[in-house]
C-alpha cells in the first residue's frame, strides 16, 4: 500500500470519528430538554460537511507526457494492468473525472462535443441527466473497465465551421491549417467531458480525480481554467524529463496554474535518461540538471519538482519489484503529495468544525449556567423562606411578579426589533435574489450578441462583474446592520435581564466576493491581451461568459444558502435563553404560590429544587464531555509519517 493510499484512509478515518463524536453530541441534545430544531439543523450540517467533504487531484499536461500512466500507478496499480488508457499520441480528449456517487450505478457519463453549442456549462449540464451518454462499468473485469475508459479518447470529424462554432478551431493560428485533413475536416473529441463513477475504496471515500487532455484544451475549455484547476487541492503538472519545459508549458503554468499550495511538477519518463554506457553519477547528474532547469524557468523550489518514471512504477506494483519501484522514485512523490495536500485539507476542516462546535457548546452551556443560576436563586429563596411569616411571602410574590413584568415589556420592545430583523432580512435577498442575478446574466449576453468588437464584448463582461460585486457588496451592508442590531438586543438582554451573552454569531459575504474577483482575474488573464475577435475567439469568449455565469450563480447561491443559516442561527442563543428565563419566571411564581396557599409543603420544593441543582451539574459535565470528546477526535493526528 502506498503511503498516499494509507494517509487518504487514514484521513477517512478521522472524518469518520469526528463524524461520530459529533453524532453522540446530537443525540445527547435531542434526548434532552434542550432540544432545539435549528441547533439539531445545524449539527446536521456539521456532519453533512464531513460526508460530503471530497479532495481533489488534477493531473494537467501536454499529450504523451505519461499523465495517464502515472495516474494508473498511483491509483490502479492493485488491478494488476492499465485501468486508463495509456499509448503513444493523445489517450485523454475530453476533461474527465473520475469519482463515486452511490445514487448512480458503476458507469461512464459522457457529455457530447454538440452541447457546446448551447449557453449552459459543463457544470450546469450535470444536473441534466438524460443529456449525458451513459455506458455500464464492471469494477470486477480489468479488461472491460480498460474498453469502457477508451471511450474519452474517441474523436470524430467536423467541419472547420462547426469546429469553430464550438469554439475548437482557430484559422488564426499559424498551426490551424495541419489540424485541417485532405477533406477539409477537422478532428475534435467525440465528448466535452467524461465522469466515471467508480466504486474505487478511495474514490468511495471522497477523493476525485481529474485527468485533463492536452494543453491546447485548458485554453479552449472553460470548465478546466474556471473551475477544475483552481479549485483543485492538489495539480500535478507533469513534464517529460527528455524534452524540459516548452513554451506552452510554461503559459500554463504561469497563468492556469502556478506555483502554491499543492501544486507540485513531476518530470516524468526518466528512465528515458537510464543508459547502460553512462555511470549512474552521470544519470543522476543529468536529472539533477533537468530539476535545476525547470526549477529556475517554473519559479519553484526544487523540492517542487519530482522527477520519477510512471511507466517503470506501475510495472514494478504489479510485478511486486521492489528495487524497480524506488529507482522509478514513485514512493518519493506519493510520500509527498499525502504530506501536502491530506494535511493541510485536513487543517482546514478542521478549524472550520472546531470554530462551530465551539459557538454551538458555548451556546448550550450558557443556556445551561443559566438554568444552573435560576435553580440555585430559586433555591436560595425557598431556603430563605423557612420560618418565614406570610407577608414575606406576599413580598417575594411581588418582586417575582414585577420581574416578569419587566421581562415581558421587554419582550413587547424586541417584537420591534424583530420587525426589523425580518425587514432587513428580506432586504439581503433584493440584491442577492437568484432572479436579480439571471436578469444581470441576460443583459451581458445581449450586449455580447449585439457587440460586434472585442472592446464591446469585453465591456460587457466588465459591467456584469461590476454589478454583481455591488450586489455582493450592498447585501453584505445590509448583514452588517443585521449584526450590529442584534449585538445591541444582546448587551440590552444581558445588562438588563442577566442573560449569559456573548457577541452574536459574525457573518461576512467577503469570501464570495473574492471568489468573484478569482473568477473576473482568471478571465481577464485569457482575453486581456486579445485586441481583435476572430470568429472562433468571439464564440470562445462566449463560451466562457457561459462558464462564468455557471460559477457566481453557484457563489450567490452558496451565498444564499448561508444567509439563510446565518439569519436562522443568530436568534437561537438569545432565543433559548429567553426561553429559560420565562420558565425560570414561571417556575418561581408557582412555588412561592403553592407555599403561599400551603398545597406544597416547604421542604418538599427545597428537596425537588436540591435535585435539579444536581442534574443541572450534571448535565454540565456530560456536555463538557461531549464537547471534549469532539476535541479530542478533531485533534487526533495519526497521519503516516
Amino acid at each position: 500500500m502506498s503511503n498516499l493510499v494509507q494517509n487518504f484512509q487514514e484521513y477517512s478515518g478521522w472524518r469518520k470519528d469526528v463524524g461520530n463524536a459529533i453524532e453522540q453530541y446530537r443525540a445527547w441534545i435531542a434526548n434532552s430538554d434542550f432540544a432545539d430544531g435549528i441547533l439539531d439543523q445545524r449539527i446536521a450540517r456539521l456532519k453533512e460537511r464531513l460526508v460530503d467533504d471530497k479532495l481533489t487531484i488534477a493531473f494537467v499536461a501536454e499529450f504523451s507526457r505519461g499523465k495517464s500512466e502515472l495516474i494508473n500507478a498511483i491509483f490502479f496499480a492493485d488491478y494488476g494492468q492499465r485501468i486508463l488508457p495509456s499509448s503513444a499520441g493523445r489517450t485523454t480528449m475530453c476533461p474527465t473525472e473520475l469519482m463515486y456517487d452511490e445514487t448512480f450505478p458503476p458507469c461512464i457519463r459522457l457529455l457530447p462535443i454538440e452541447t457546446r453549442s448551447e449557453t449552459l456549462s459543463t457544470t450546469e449540464y450535470k444536473s441534466h441527466n438524460h443529456v449525458w451518454t451513459v455506458l455500464p462499468l464492471d469494477p470486477k473485469s480489468g479488461d472491460g473497465m480498460l474498453e469502457a475508459f477508451k471511450q474519452v479518447s474517441l474523436t470524430k470529424k467536423v467541419t472547420k465551421e462547426v469546429a469553430k462554432s464550438y469554439g475548437l478551431y482557430d484559422e488564426t493560428d499559424p498551426d490551424a491549417a495541419l489540424e485541417v485533413d485532405d477533406d477539409g475536416l477537422v478532428e475534435i473529441s467525440q465528448w466535452r467531458h467524461a465522469i466515471v463513477n467508480f466504486p474505487h475504496p478511495l474514490l468511495k471515500q471522497g477523493l476525485i480525480i481529474v485527468d485533463t487532455p492536452g494543453l491546447n484544451a485548458i485554453g479552449t475549455e472553460p470548465e478546466l481554467t474556471l473551475n477544475l484547476i483552481p479549485n483543485a487541492h492538489a495539480v500535478l503538472f507533469i513534464l517529460a524529463a527528455d524534452t524540459g519545459v516548452t513554451k506552452s508549458d510554461i503559459d500554463v503554468w504561469r497563468n492556469h496554474i502556478g506555483s502554491g499550495p499543492g501544486r507540485m511538477v513531476v518530470l516524468n519518463k526518466i528512465d528515458s535518461m537510464w543508459d547502460e554506457l553512462r555511470t549512474a553519477e552521470e544519470v543522476e547528474a543529468q536529472i539533477q540538471h533537468q530539476i535545476d532547469t525547470v526549477s529556475h524557468t517554473l519559479s519553484l523550489e526544487k523540492n517542487q519538482v519530482f522527477p520519477i518514471s510512471a511507466q517503470k512504477g506501475l510495472v514494478a506494483k504489479i510485478n511486486k519489484d521492489a528495487p524497480l519501484l524506488a529507482k522509478s522514485r514513485l514512493p518519493k512523490l506519493e510520500h509527498a503529495l499525502s504530506k501536502e495536500l491530506i494535511p493541510s485539507k485536513k487543517n482546514i476542516i478542521r478549524a472550520q468544525l472546531a470554530s462551530d462546535i465551539q459557538e454551538i457548546a458555548e451556546g448550550q452551556m450558557a443556556v445551561i449556567v443559566a438554568r444552573g443560576r435560576g435553580v440555585s436563586e430559586q433555591l436560595h429563596e425557598l431556603q430563605s423562606l423557612r420560618g418565614k411569616n406570610q407577608n414575606v411571602i406576599e413580598h417575594m410574590m411581588k418582586r417575582v411578579t414585577m420581574e416578569k413584568q419587566e421581562f415581558d415589556a421587554s419582550l413587547m420592545k424586541m417584537q420591534g426589533t424583530r420587525s426589523v430583523f425580518t425587514r432587513l432580512s428580506t432586504e439581503v435577498y433584493t440584491t442577492l435574489g437568484m432572479d436579480l442575478l439571471k436578469e444581470e446574466i441576460n443583459t451581458a449576453r445581449e450586449a455580447m450578441e449585439s457587440s460586434k468588437f472585442s472592446l464591446g464584448l469585453k465591456e460587457a463582461i466588465k459591467k456584469f462583474f461590476d454589478q454583481v460585486k455591488l450586489n455582493l457588496t450592498a447585501s453584505n451592508r445590509k448583514t452588517d446592520e443585521i449584526s450590529e442590531m442584534m449585538a445591541i438586543m444582546y448587551r440590552k438582554f444581558s445588562t438588563e435581564h442577566g442573560l449569559a451573552l456573548t457577541s452574536p454569531m459574525p457573518f461576512s459575504l467577503e469570501k464570495y466576493l473574492q471568489e468573484v474577483n478569482a473568477i473576473e482575474a482568471v478571465f481577464q488573464r485569457q482575453f486581456n491581451t486579445i485586441t481583435l475577435l476572430t470568429t472562433s475567439q468571439k464564440v470562445l469568449m462566449q463560451k466562457f461568459f457561459d462558464s462564468i455565469s455557471a460559477r457566481v450563480k453557484q457563489s450567490f447561491s452558496q451565498a444564499n444558502r448561508d444567509v439563510e443559516a446565518w439569519q436562522k442561527v443568530v436568534m437561537a442563543p438569545i432565543e433559548a435563553q429567553i426561553r429559560e428565563h420565562k420558565n425560570q419566571l414561571k417556575n418561581r411564581m408557582q412555588s412561592i404560590q403553592r407555599i403561599h396557599v400551603a398545597t406544597d409543603s416547604l421542604e418538599e420544593k427545597i428537596a425537588s429544587f436540591e435535585a435539579m441543582h444536581k442534574e443541572v451539574e450534571e448535565q454540565k459535565k456530560t456536555l463538557e464531555n461531549l464537547r471534549r470528546n469532539i476535541e479530542r477526535a478533531l485533534a487526533a493526528d495519526s497521519l503516516a509519517a
